[in-house]
C-alpha cells in the first residue's frame, strides 16, 4: 500500500516517507547518473557493454554459494507468443462503482465483515458485530491475494479453475473505521473492545470458491475457510529460530510468536502454499520515552534503523487498551528484568515473510526467517525449474531501501507439490539472501548477506553482527554494510513467465525538491532513476516532485547468475502532460498515476494497479493490462527538471490499455486469475476513506460495494474482493 502524503487519515499507515536509512551508500539514481555522465554510446537503446551482457542466456536460477558445484542454468524455454489486448479501453471517470471494459461482468465475492461460516450474523451495516466473530469473518483492508486450485480429494491442483482456495491479505483497519458503530472512539487511550476487533480484522482470510454455470462465489461453511489474524500463534523457522532477538514473554525461547500484521502484497510457492508479507507493522508498535537508557548501543542502532525511536506512539495505540497481554505486547519497551519478562523484542517479531498452508486449516503458519526482516511489500517467485533452486524477489517498501533476492539451497523437485509446510521448510529455511547493487555501466550484482562474509561480523562498526540470525533480523543494517543501492520505495513486483524479467513499481514521491534546492527532512532531489521534478501537475493543486511514479525492470545474466541489467519500463503521467513528464507517451487510453499492484498472468500479460492521490481529481484508481517488451527496448531521455534517464519503449494502445476504474477514494490492489484465464479476482481497498463520515446521517464518501448492483442502495463503504468474468465466457483481457 502507498499513498501520497495527506490523501488518507494519519491513523491508517506508518509514514513510508520517513527515511530511516542513514548509510552513505549511493542511491540507484546516483549510479545511473554516473553511468550517463560517462556518455556510454547507445545503439538501439542499449549500450555496447549492456548489449554484450544481455546477450547471455536468461537466468533460470542460481546456487546458494556460487561455488563450482552450482548447477548450470537450464536452457530458457522458447517464449510463447505475446498475448494481444482485445478490449476497448475504459474511460477515466469519478463514478462510485467498478467500471469495467465492455463485455465483462462484475460481482462481489466477499467484503469486510461477511461471515465465512454459519452461526454468525450477516453484516448488519452498523458495526455491531462482536470482536470474537472476526475470527470467522472476512477482515478489513483487502490487499494481496492468490488463487489455488482445489482437487476433489482436497489437495492442491494447479490447473483446476472451477474450484479453489483464495487467500486474501487484510492490510489494515480502514479509516473512517466503519468496523465500529460510529468510528474509532476518541481519546489518548483505546477502547479494549474496539482494539480486540481490529486485532482480529487484520491478517489473512482463506476461503473456498466455486464456479458454477459461470458464476464464482464463496462457499460459506467450507472446512477450508480460515482466518489468520494478529493473534494467531506462529512458528519461527530458519536461521533466526530460537535467537535471543526473538525472545518475548509469550515465548522466551524465541521459537514462536503471535500474529501477522499489516500484510500488503504476497507471494505463492510451487508446492501450493501462500506467502503473506508484513509491511507497515509500525502502525501497531510503540516504544516508551527513556527506553534508550535501558538498551545497549547495538539495540538502539537496530531500533532506529527500523523506524522505532524511543517515545514513538503507534497510530493505532493498541498498547493503550489495557494491561492484558493481548494489548501490552504491542509496546516494544523494556519493562521487565529480561526479555522473558516483557515485549522489548516485539518489533523483531514482525517484518517477515509468513508461509500458510491453505489446504491444512489447522496447520501453524511459519515466519521464514531465511528471507530476512524488513518492510516486506511482497515475495515474488521466479518460475520453478526442476533441478534448480527456488528464487524469490522482495522489495523493502520504504524510501531509500533495497531490493532483495532469496535463493534456496534445495533444488526444486516437482514431487514436492502438495507437501505443504514440510516443503516450505525444505526450500525456505536454508538458502542465501542477496541484496542488489546497481553499477554505473548498467550492470549490477547480487551481494551475499551471509555472516562471516563481506564484513558481516562482529568487526562491523555500525552494528556488530553476532551470527546469521542477527544478520537476518537486521537485514537492513547488513545491506548497508555491503553498499547496496538505495531505491525509492520498491512496491509490488512480478516475474515474466517466459522471459523471467523482473518488474517492480516505484509508486510516487511528492516530496522531491528541485536540483537547486536544499532538501530537508525526508525530501530528496530528483535523480536519474527517479528523474522527474515538476510543479502544478495539470488539473491538481500544489503537486510537486514525482507524484505519478514509474516501473523499473531488470534481466539477469544466466552466464553469471549474480549479475543483472536494468532499465525503466514505464513512467506514470497524465496524457496531456509535457513530453518531459509523460516520458512513455501515454494517451487517454492508458495514462495512469502511482503504479502499485503488479501481476503477470501465465500468458505474459502484465496487470498494473494504481494507488493514487495525484490524478484523483480526474479519475479514480484503476487497473490496466499491458504487453511489455524487454529490457533495453528504449533509450535515453531527459525528464522534466533536466535530469537524464534511460527508459523503455513508448507505450501504445496495443501495449498498454485501461481495463477498469474503481469506486471513489479507493485503491485498486491484489490480483489473481484462475488457470484457464476465465475468472479474474481483484481487491478494492478503502473506498470512501478520505471523507469524514456523518454517522448520524449515514453519509459517506463512497457507498461501494452495496451500490455496485443498485445505485440507490447507500450503505457503509467496505473493502471487498471483486470477480470479473467475460460475458461470452472467454479469456480475460483478450
Amino acid at each position: 500500500m502507498s499513498t501520497l502524503p495527506g490523501t488518507c487519515p494519519a491513523p491508517n499507515e506508518y509514514d513510508e516517507d520517513t527515511i530511516v536509512n542513514p548509510s552513505a551508500n549511493p542511491t540507484f539514481a546516483d549510479v545511473l547518473t554516473a553511468r550517463l555522465s560517462r556518455r556510454v554510446a547507445l545503439k538501439g537503446g542499449i549500450s555496447t557493454t549492456a548489449a554484450a551482457l544481455l546477450g547471455g542466456s536468461i537466468l533460470t536460477a542460481c546456487g546458494g554459494d556460487g561455488g563450482d558445484d552450482t548447477p548450470a542454468p537450464a536452457p530458457a524455454p522458447a517464449p510463447a507468443a505475446a498475448p494481444k489486448i482485445g478490449f476497448t479501453a475504459v474511460a477515466k471517470n469519478k463514478n462510485d462503482l467498478v467500471t469495467v471494459a465492455e463485455g465483462y461482468n462484475v460481482s462481489i465475492l466477499h467484503a469486510l465483515g461477511d461471515p465465512m461460516h454459519y452461526g454468525d450474523e450477516s453484516w448488519k451495516d452498523d458495526g455491531s458485530e462482536t470482536a470474537d466473530s472476526y475470527n470467522r469473518r472476512i477482515g478489513d483492508g483487502h490487499d494481496g491475494m492468490y488463487y489455488f486450485g482445489l482437487s476433489d480429494t482436497g489437495t492442491y491442483q494447479a490447473d483446476r479453475s472451477d474450484r479453489g482456495l483464495l487467500a486474501v491479505n487484510h492490510e489494515y483497519v480502514v479509516a473512517p473505521y466503519v468496523l465500529h458503530p460510529a468510528g474509532r472512539s476518541a481519546g489518548a487511550t483505546r477502547n479494549a473492545t474496539e482494539v480486540e476487533k481490529e486485532i482480529y480484522a487484520h491478517g489473512v482470510s482463506i476461503v473456498e470458491v466455486k464456479r458454477t454455470n459461470g458464476v464464482t462465489a464463496m462457499v460459506r461453511g467450507s472446512s477450508y475457510n480460515r482466518r489468520v489474524t494478529s493473534a494467531t500463534t506462529m512458528d519461527f523457522t530458519g536461521p533466526a529460530r530460537g535467537h535471543a532477538l526473538l525472545a518475548t514473554k509469550f515465548n522466551p525461547a524465541g521459537q514462536q510468536t503471535r500474529g501477522t500484521n499489516n500484510n500488503c502484497a504476497n507471494g505463492y510457492t510451487p508446492w501450493g502454499t501462500y506467502l503473506t508479507c508484513e509491511e507497515n507493522y509500525l502502525n501497531v508498535i510503540g516504544r516508551a520515552a527513556g527506553d534508550d537508557a535501558l538498551r545497549s548501543a547495538k539495540d538502539i542502532a537496530s531500533l532506529n534503523r527500523y523506524g522505532l525511536p524511543q517515545n514513538r506512539k503507534s497510530p493505532y495505540l493498541w498498547d493503550t487498551a489495557g494491561t492484558a497481554d493481548l494489548f501490552a505486547r504491542w509496546n516494544s519497551s523494556v519493562t521487565g528484568a529480561t526479555s522473558a519478562d516483557d515485549y522489548r523484542n516485539t518489533i523483531n517479531t514482525f517484518g517477515w515473510v509468513v508461509e500458510i498452508d491453505p489446504f491444512a486449516p489447522t496447520s501453524t503458519p511459519a515466519k521464514r526467517t531465511a528471507l530476512g526482516r524488513f518492510n516486506h511489500e511482497g515475495a515474488w517467485p521466479a518460475p520453478a525449474v526442476v533441478g534448480q533452486p527456488i528464487v524469490i524477489y522482495m522489495g523493502d517498501d520504504s524510501r531509500n531501501e533495497y531490493i532483495y533476492k532469496f535463493v534456496s539451497k534445495a533444488l526444486w523437485d516437482a514431487a514436492d507439490v502438495g507437501k505443504g509446510m514440510a516443503a516450505g521448510a525444505k526450500y525456505l529455511d536454508e538458502g542465501t539472501l542477496y541484496v542488489a547493487r546497481f553499477n554505473a555501466d548498467g550492470s549490477g550484482e547480487w551481494l551475499e548477506l551471509t555472516y562471516g562474509k563481506n564484513g558481516l561480523d562482529a568487526t562491523n562498526a555500525a552494528y556488530p553482527f553476532a551470527d546469521q540470525g542477527d544478520v537476518l533480523v537486521n537485514a537492513r543494517l547488513a545491506a548497508d554494510k555491503l553498499g547496496a543501492t538505495k531505491m525509492d520505495r520498491p512496491e509490488w513486483g512480478s516475474v515474466h513467465p517466459s522471459t523471467r524479467e523482473v518488474y517492480m513499481t516505484l509508486t510516487n514521491n511528492s516530496n522531491r525538491v528541485a536540483t537547486t534546492a536544499t532538501p530537508t527532512g525526508s525530501q530528496l532531489k530528483p535523480d536519474a532513476a527517479n528523474p522527474r521534478y515538476y510543479e502544478d501537475l495539470k488539473g491538481t493543486t500544489s503537486q510537486k516532485g514525482n507524484p505519478n511514479g514509474h516501473i523499473i525492470r531488470w534481466r539477469e545474466n544466466g552466464t553469471d547468475v549474480t549479475k543483472l541489467n536494468w532499465d525503466i519500463y514505464l513512467f506514470g503521467a497524465q496524457a496531456d502532460a509535457a513530453s518531459d513528464v509523460n516520458l512513455s507517451g501515454l494517451t487517454d487510453v492508458n495514462d495512469f498515476s502511482s503504479p502499485d499492484g503488479l501481476y503477470f498472468d501465465k500468458r505474459g500479460m502484465l496487470w498494473i494497479q494504481t494507488d493514487d492521490g495525484a490524478y484523483t481529481d480526474i479519475t479514480n484508481c484503476m487497473m490496466l493490462a499491458a504487453v511489455p517488451g524487454k529490457v533495453g527496448d528504449g533509450g535515453v531521455a531527459v525528464a522534466a527538471g533536466g535530469t537524464s534517464t534511460i527508459k523503455g519503449a513508448n507505450a501504445t494502445a496495443d501495449t498498454v490499455r485501461r481495463f477498469l476504474v474503481g469506486p471513489k477514494e479507493c485503491e485498486i490492489t491484489g490480483i489473481a486469475m484462475t488457470p484457464d484465464n476465465k475468472t479474474l479476482f481483484f481487491n478494492v481497498q478503502h473506498p470512501g476513506e478520505e471523507t469524514t463520515p456523518d454517522w448520524a446521517a449515514a453519509t459517506f464518501g463512497s457507498y461501494w460495494p452495496a451500490n455496485q448492483a443498485d445505485a440507490n442502495v447507500k450503505k457503509r463503504p467496505r473493502s471487498a474482493t471483486v470477480v470479473i468474468t467475460k460475458k461470452d465466457g472467454g479469456d480475460i483481457g483478450l
